[in-house]
């Protein structure tokens, strides 16, 4: 049986939340904040509409073949479905995968996204 989320946030990550198109990367990237920390690079900017937080994922092919590659997506979608509510609602952010990831377990990568948020919630 599920649980609701105790602090009342949905733990879902619908297609609303995602960041798919090229214009959005490209001006979080260009108007936005980054961070480096651990197995990710971390880029964010504050939205004038606050629909709730939202995410995008960039996994290159240094990081491995396409298993490695779509594991590095999943760990990072799934730390972000499970820590949104860390973040301000008006906040789009896009995850970066660096290579190291691909040797990182799923609570490695958790640790390291909420030192970013952590920092991030910080510079504002």
């Amino acid at each position: 049986m599920l649980m609701p989320s105790p602090s009342g946030a949905s733990q879902s990550l619908p297609a609303r939340r995602r960041i798919k198109r090229n214009s959005e990367f490209v001006r979080i990237k260009a108007r936005g904040r980054r961070l480096t920390l651990g197995c990710l690079i971390v880029n964010w900017v504050t939205a004038p509409r606050p629909p709730g937080p939202r995410l995008g994922v960039v996994v290159s092919k240094r990081v491995g073949n396409a298993v490695e590659r779509n594991r590095a997506k999943r760990v990072m979608r799934e730390v972000f479905r499970r820590h949104q509510d860390l973040l301000p609602t008006a906040c789009h952010l896009v995850l970066i995968a660096r290579p190291s990831i691909a040797e990182r377990s799923y609570g490695s990568v958790e640790r390291d996204f909420l030192d970013a948020m952590k920092q991030v919630q910080a510079r504002g």
